[in-house]
């Protein structure tokens, strides 16, 4: 109470504006208006309220300016920042602020305490669709800016990149006056057929990390709240809701557990989303483990926990460290709105519990800037953002096969046979609650509304940006869906380029690896009739090319984004090199992967432990399809003058890295390190890496320091990290599987606190 006494003196004479945010009666908004639309308004001018409070002393830190509004705050007040409503349709029952989207807290206009709009934006701004209309809760004519995939983002292996996307998604949403974002999806592909993995940035701890960190510190870096996403082990959609991943406590912080902590120390999120399945039996938004040891405690994390939208099973689950819930329609009951308020006045649950609460949610709100930074509604800068998307997948693109260099393309080529579903008018994208309903609408009408659907397509022609790239080819189009036709197209031309994909999306997860429908035949059919075909990819994960053999390119598009077409284009004829590298393994059949099918009710993950992805494969010595890290370009680097030491308890490595081609490119020069026997870890692990560009004949030196913990082993009965005292392989080069140099450290023992 001094501490108030003080600061209410300071600021006793100071009377300051403060505009809440929030958008009144925005659900009558056009859609297309936050385009083209109207001029700039602040978000919700009914909400001004001059205030005098000790709170809007912006010289103060986030907490103690929470703990100072928290102290103001009624029972009833706090009870209402904690219990998130959905907002997906008028069904909802919300209040006209609500924007319409994944989620609505009300805040508390008496102190200035701002609605929380809250929307899914992982890959950009989404749009859930109401079942009664089959249309987008904010309209038709589309609004946001699609990124490539998550998992497209990892394979820039550019963490530029990633805060590049994650800014441009943060500006989207405070133009369309949304303030927090359901982004920073960080789960590892455990399994190729997870139908979220497209959401998601790779199998491997250190590159996941990074990558959704930076995109989380893009979103925060526009005055957003970002979340990081499903904590934790939600590694499949197949009985999500109830599966338990059963994995030791070393494993698991040595695996995903690791992956999130890199993203939070990273990105600082205001908020973790903890998950729908259960860990070791106990779910995971009622997991003290999780959350309070982990999360809280030992990682000092000092925002807030929410759950995902149906994950929270009792008014309990708020002990074990859940500090608010998510739409609580989708739960059996609202758990945190009068079951909470009367467990409070029963003292089953303490008071101090709840305002521990409030605060981590008000100390993110003004960390963000929420309170400080009015909300403007304007119009998105679509030309712009495009530009980072189409960045993105310039970046993003693997290409995975070259036979002969039959890439890049000649524009001197007199005939090109196009080929695919829907090439000819947009790209595909993933489904479900990610999606984002595009600029200008989709490309083409969509059917099957049904959730995770329904199936876009993002207005961006790869057959209209091949034409501009090859003005004097005679292009010619087929949809493919008559093998005989497509085949006819391909051997008129010089070249056919065969646009295949992969559908994934949010709750369901792929029986197998194949291509969908008669896509394998397709190729095999096209490839017969011209064997200058290139296959371009649009998928979320790893597929099975049973056709790999009788194609001569194969280039990885993922799911391409907003501007895919032109960039697709652009790497095919070789305006840009591509530079985009694996993020995941892809393997040759379903028989190497941990476990045939995805299991149900429980998923054992000690079989694998922490050996997710590549390190299985090393670990068990199989030979995948393309291993991590591994992608092709069109020039060639040597690596040279490996040296490497510790320094203050860190391990540095440099060397050099010289494009020995013909052409200026962009080189991923990748670091692994293989731990002593003693240790116990079986396979080497990625510990850094540098993406530069290299110009023709340059040489670039690289310096790379490891982070302690991708040294260590996890220690579940110290609970802490332990280096083990012995001999270190570090081996350089440009994937996993490929080692261009490589030296031995002796390293002393040391041990690191979690």
């Amino acid at each position: 109470m001094n501490l108030r006494r003080t600061v209410f003196r300071r600021v006793a004479s100071v009377i300051l504006a403060l505009t809440a945010a929030g958008c009144s009666g925005a659900k009558n908004l056009v859609n297309s208006a936050l385009v083209t639309g109207p001029s700039a308004r602040v978000a919700s001018p009914s909400a001004r309220v001059a205030l005098k409070g000790p709170w809007l002393d912006t010289t103060l830190s986030p907490d103690v300016r929470a703990t100072l509004i928290e102290r103001s705050m009624t029972l009833d007040e706090m009870l209402q920042l904690v219990d998130g409503k959905s907002a997906v349709s008028a069904a909802d029952a919300l209040s006209p602020e609500a924007l319409g989207s994944a989620g609505f807290v009300r805040g508390v206009a008496r102190l200035g305490i701002p609605n929380l709009q809250e929307t899914d934006a992982g890959i950009g701004v989404a749009a859930p669709v109401v079942p009664s209309t089959n249309a987008p809760v904010r309209g038709t004519a589309g609004y946001s800016t699609a990124l490539p995939s998550g998992l497209a983002t990892a394979a820039t292996w550019n963490p530029k990149i990633a805060y590049a996307g994650g800014a441009m998604i943060g500006r989207e949403a405070r133009d369309e006056g949304f303030n927090v974002l359901l982004a920073g999806a960080v789960n590892l592909v455990r399994d190729p057929r997870d139908g979220r993995n497209f959401e998601y940035a790779g199998e491997d701890p250190l590159l996941a990390g990074i990558t959704a960190g930076w995109e989380i510190r893009g979103i925060e870096d526009q005055h957003v709240i970002s979340t990081v996403k499903h904590f934790a082990l939600n590694d499949q959609e197949t009985a999500r809701n109830t599966v338990s991943a059963d994995i030791s406590t070393r494993a698991a912080h040595e695996s995903d557990l690791l992956a999130f902590e890199t993203a939070i120390r990273i990105g600082r999120p205001g908020a973790v989303m903890c998950a729908y399945n259960r860990v070791n039996s106990t779910y995971a938004c009622a997991n003290d483990y999780l959350l309070n040891q982990t999360l809280k405690r030992d990682w000092h994390f000092a925002g807030w926990v929410m759950s995902d939208w149906g994950a929270v099973h009792s008014t309990a689950d708020v002990l074990a460290g859940l500090d608010q819930e998510s739409g609580d329609a989708f739960d059996k009951e609202p758990y945190l709105g009068a079951p909470l308020r009367e467990a409070i006045l029963d003292e089953r649950i303490p008071r101090t519990r709840l305002m521990d609460m409030v605060h981590r949610i008000l100390r993110s709100m003004f960390a963000a800037g929420l309170f400080d930074r009015p909300q403007i509604i304007r119009p998105i800068a679509a030309a712009a953002d495009a530009r980072v998307a189409q960045a993105n997948e310039e970046q993003a693109a693997v290409l995975l096969k070259n036979r002969a260099q039959l890439l890049p393309l000649s524009r001197a080529l007199s005939s090109i046979a196009v080929i695919g579903e829907n090439a000819d008018v947009g790209v595909l994208a993933g489904g479900g609650s990610s999606q984002v309903w595009p600029v200008g609408g989709p490309a083409v009408p969509p059917r099957n509304f049904n959730f995770p659907g329904p199936v876009l397509w993002d207005p961006s022609s790869p057959l209209r940006a091949i034409r501009a790239e090859a003005k004097g080819a005679r292009i010619t189009f087929c949809d493919g869906a008559d093998p005989a036709l497509a085949a006819s197209h391909a051997r008129a031309a010089n070249v056919a380029i065969l646009f295949v994909n992969q559908w994934n999306a949010e709750s369901i997860d792929a029986n197998d690896l194949r291509l969908a429908g008669n896509q394998d035949a397709l190729v095999a059919r096209v490839a017969a009739s011209n064997p200058h075909t290139v296959v371009v990819l649009e998928n979320g994960g790893p597929v099975a090319m049973p056709w790999i053999s009788s194609v001569q390119a194969v280039l990885e598009a993922w799911y391409p984004g907003a501007r895919g077409g032109p960039a697709i284009a652009r790497l095919l004829f070789g305006d840009v090199s591509p530079s985009g590298r694996l993020p995941v393994t892809f393997p040759r059949s379903i028989s190497q992967l941990p476990r045939r099918e995805l299991a149900s009710p429980d998923i054992d993950y000690n079989v694998e432990g922490a050996d997710v992805g590549y390190k299985w494969f090393d670990a068990r010595r199989l030979q995948p399809l393309f291993p991590f890290g591994y992608g092709l370009t069109y020039s060639r680097f040597d690596y040279s003058n490996l040296r490497v030491r510790q320094s203050k308890g860190r391990l540095d490595v440099a060397f050099a890295v010289k494009n020995a081609g013909g052409r200026a490119a962009m080189e991923v020069a990748q670091l692994y390190l293989q731990l002593p026997a003693v240790s116990g870890a079986d396979a080497p692990r990625l510990a850094g890496w540098q993406k530069l560009f290299v110009g023709v004949g340059q040489t670039r030196n690289v310096h790379l320091t490891v982070n302690p913990l991708f040294e260590a082993t996890f220690d579940p009965n110290a609970n802490d990290w332990n280096i083990a005292a012995g001999r270190y392989r570090v081996s350089i080069g440009p994937n996993e599987r490929e080692v261009a140099r490589w030296a031995w450290i002796t390293l002393p023992a040391q041990r690191i606190a979690p």
